[in-house]
């Protein structure tokens, strides 16, 4: 079954939604950061669309191949800062909330590497990437190299 393209069907909520997005992107915090935030909260949610975008985004932006391949296993690896780490964590405590329900140690883990105001913001841009990927899923959002792959079949 066909479903709707939500930027046509209501431009004006995926502009709140975009002027959002600016915001955290620019909020900040490290671009590096963002862009491992983005990416583990993709994976968990099994977002492809939004998988595709943040590895390519993160790899133009220099993030190596190694840690991005490792991100789901981000717990057994020593290639994320303790600053990483904490926001990882916090991600996946987030972006599960309905099995964690936010976890003190997690909590306590992020406050000790943010500040209160990048908690707020860590807190926002883990809030903005499970709303795309709900978009992305709910809506079935085909990522270009899909794309690609499905036109020259």
């Amino acid at each position: 079954m066909s479903r709707i393209v939500p930027y046509t069907a209501a431009p004006e909520a995926i502009a709140a939604m975009t002027a959002l997005e600016n915001y955290v992107k620019d909020c900040g915090l490290e671009h590096s950061l963002i862009h491992l935030v983005k990416t583990r909260a993709s994976q968990i949610n099994g977002c492809a669309f939004c998988m595709f975008m943040h590895t390519t985004d993160a790899r133009a932006a220099g993030e190596s191949d190694a840690r991005l391949h490792l991100l789901n296993a981000w717990h057994e690896s020593t290639l994320y800062t303790p600053r990483e780490r904490a926001a990882l964590a916090w991600t996946e405590s987030l972006t599960l909330i309905s099995q964690t329900h936010a976890p003190d140690a997690d909590y306590e883990l992020a406050a000790s590497e943010f500040t209160p105001e990048e908690l707020v913001k860590l807190t926002l841009l883990i809030g903005v990437i499970n709303t795309w990927n709900r978009i992305s899923i709910g809506f079935r959002s085909v990522h270009p190299g899909e794309k690609k792959l499905l036109a020259a079949a």
